[in-house]
């Protein structure tokens, strides 16, 4: 029985393979100025678009990006959402999927341009090591598993040469004139030293552009999103298809932020969000799907990074045991691992009920499920927790065996502040640098 639910594999690759650590992008809430274009009013359309018409596969310039591109991209996507995908959620997908394989080759040949190749072995090196990290599995296992979801290894690797070809391409061209200065650092630390105590949030964002002509539409595709978020959509992988800011190849974390640091229309979201809550947004440049991942107080150490040491009794129940026979289990359980006196007497006590037990060290408070941080907050060292699971997964209770008081919280060092502002500006011009790309490009769909 595994303590915690965990991601799906395909998400944890997927996530996985963001190699440059980006901070928070969002949009602020002036509009953006844009040179106006002279499109007179009455004239008339010569031809008609058919928008239920979409380009399956495209060449950018002169090279091609064929339908099994998309497909074994599109691949790690449904597995990532537990293969729970309508087919018009399919269908906007696999338009993403291809938008974002369009840019991905312009990275790329940018790079090549440029004279900066990424080798196959280096390449390889990076997937052995996210084969091992994230699936503590050789490659081959995982290229066998990426196969049986209808994905392939060579999809992956083109995606970690992508950004690794466009992260080298900004730190040689983009890096050197993203330059912080002392007494930009030195104010950022004042204003921390000042909010002390004050609340951070950690924040998740799908960020979606829009005009006024395209407002509504962009409105309605952000329900879309968000409903399917609410039936269990995986956020990292939506952000890393959807999201147009830059922050997307890291599933739209934008880190930890007060709300000064945000957008007014994001503060006031924000502010009002309870943890793991999605809503959107609407901005003058658009619309922002948000996830609250966690708050924190500023500078101040925090009882939810409390470490613990813990003691799982959990049994189990066979496939298909109707819930009317569950339920005088789970209330035995209940009442006898209650008098549990103390982690000495748990595995006596797992042998009576016939449980499993499991020893687990160095858990934060806040890496469990949100109905247990609280529990374990206000619990005893020797004191078990009521039963937590399901019919499917079986039921547990956790013996708290040991916990260690947080540290105080360290404030950022003034390197560490100034490599964030200097990150934050490369990703900006990160963004001015592909649009450029895009508007050169010769791209031909198919």
């Amino acid at each position: 029985m595994k303590l915690f639910k965990r991601l799906s594999l395909v998400a944890m690759l997927v996530s996985a393979t963001a190699l440059t650590p980006l901070i928070a992008q969002t949009i602020g809430d002036d509009p953006v100025p844009e040179a106006k274009l002279a499109i007179p009013d009455g004239q008339q359309l010569f031809g008609k678009n058919d928008p239920n018409v979409r380009r399956a596969t495209a060449q950018v310039n002169g090279e091609i990006i064929t339908g099994t591109d998309i497909d074994h991209r599109l691949a790690l996507i449904v597995a990532a959402n537990e293969n729970k995908l309508p087919p018009e959620e399919l269908a906007r997908f696999r338009a993403q999927v291809l938008t974002n394989l369009i840019d991905e080759t312009l990275q790329i040949q940018e790079a090549a341009a440029n004279e900066i190749e990424v080798t196959d072995a280096e390449v390889n090196q990076y997937f052995d090591r996210v084969a091992q990290q994230n699936f503590n599995r050789p490659a081959n296992e995982v290229e066998k598993y990426l196969i049986s979801i209808g994905s392939s290894v060579a999809t992956l690797k083109r995606q970690i040469k992508g950004e690794l070809s466009w992260s080298r391409l900004l730190s040689r061209n983009v890096r050197p004139s993203a330059n912080v200065s002392d007494d930009e650092v030195n104010a950022i630390i004042e204003r921390i030293k000042a909010t002390k105590g004050t609340t951070e949030y950690r924040l998740g964002e799908i960020y979606l552009s829009a005009t006024p002509e395209t407002m509504s539409a962009v409105t309605e595709n952000a329900k879309k999103i968000i409903d399917q978020l609410r039936q269990g959509g995986n956020f990292v992988a939506y952000a890393r298809q959807f999201s147009e800011a830059s922050t997307a190849s890291v599933g739209g974390d934008l880190g930890w932020l007060g709300l000064a640091q945000l957008p007014q229309s994001l503060a006031n979201a924000a502010a009002n969000m309870n943890a793991n809550e999605v809503q959107a947004v609407t901005s003058p440049g658009g619309i922002s799907i948000l996830l609250l991942i966690d708050k924190r107080q500023v500078a101040t150490s925090d009882p939810r990074d409390s470490v613990l040491s813990l003691k799982q009794i959990a049994i189990t129940f066979p496939k298909g045991t109707p819930e009317a026979q569950v339920a005088p289990l789970v209330k035995q359980f209940s009442e006898e691992t209650q008098q549990i006196t103390g982690c000495g007497a748990a595995d006596e006590m797992a042998r009576k009920l016939g449980a499993d037990v499991v020893n687990r060290d160095g858990i934060k408070i806040r890496e469990l499920p949100a109905p247990l941080q609280q529990v374990m907050l206000d619990l005893q060292i020797g004191q078990s927790t009521p039963p937590y699971g399901s019919l499917q997964d079986g039921v547990r209770v956790f013996v708290l065996c040991g916990r260690d008081a947080p540290q105080e919280a360290a404030s950022e060092s003034f390197d560490e502040i100034m490599s964030r502002l200097e990150e934050e500006r490369v990703n900006k011009r990160a963004r001015i640098y592909l649009r450029d790309l895009r508007r050169d490009a010769v791209i031909e769909y198919n």
